[in-house]
């Protein structure tokens, strides 16, 4: 696959997992607010690949730079899971290539046009008046945000 991402992007095709990464899916809901006795009741294990990927051979990650999407809670470093199998629609977050260069926004219909809108006041919306010059890479599926500082980074550096 030509990659027209420039050199600060990252492509990692995702392909078929081999095997399945069961986790422990615990019953109870973990409060954000004041802390509660928790429950040790194990409610099933939950394949992470089911959730991530569910079209593997259409789905690769990428990793974001910039901060056009913060709204959204996407922001320089994370790694998006990107469905290439699912039709991009209103108000999805989608990969696309304008002009050669690629960008993560949220496509929207505003009355009869079409934009890609930034999830943050500092950058412009762009409208879609020449839809030849747009290719829509694929849906944002779910964006992977590290809580510890170069551990994404490291992990896969460790890759090569």
């Amino acid at each position: 696959m030509h990659c027209c991402l420039p050199q600060s992007k990252e492509l990692l095709n995702v392909g078929s997992p081999t095997t399945t990464l069961c986790l422990p899916l615990f019953a109870c809901l973990v409060p954000a607010g004041f802390p509660s006795p928790a429950s040790d009741e194990l409610e099933e294990l939950f394949d992470l690949n089911r959730l991530l990927f569910r079209h593997p051979e259409a789905t690769y990650l990428v990793r974001v730079s910039r901060e056009s999407m913060q709204g959204a809670e996407i922001h320089a470093g994370d790694l998006l899971a990107v469905d290439k199998h699912l039709e991009a629609d209103h108000n999805h977050i989608v990969v696309a290539v304008v002009e050669g260069e690629c960008t993560v926004k949220r496509l929207v219909r505003r009355g009869s046009s079409w934009w890609l809108q930034a999830e943050n006041p500092a950058y412009p919306d762009y409208e879609i008046t020449e839809p030849e010059n747009l290719r829509i890479w694929g849906v944002v599926t779910h964006a992977v945000h590290v809580l510890i500082p170069g551990k994404l980074t490291a992990l896969l550096r460790s890759r090569d």
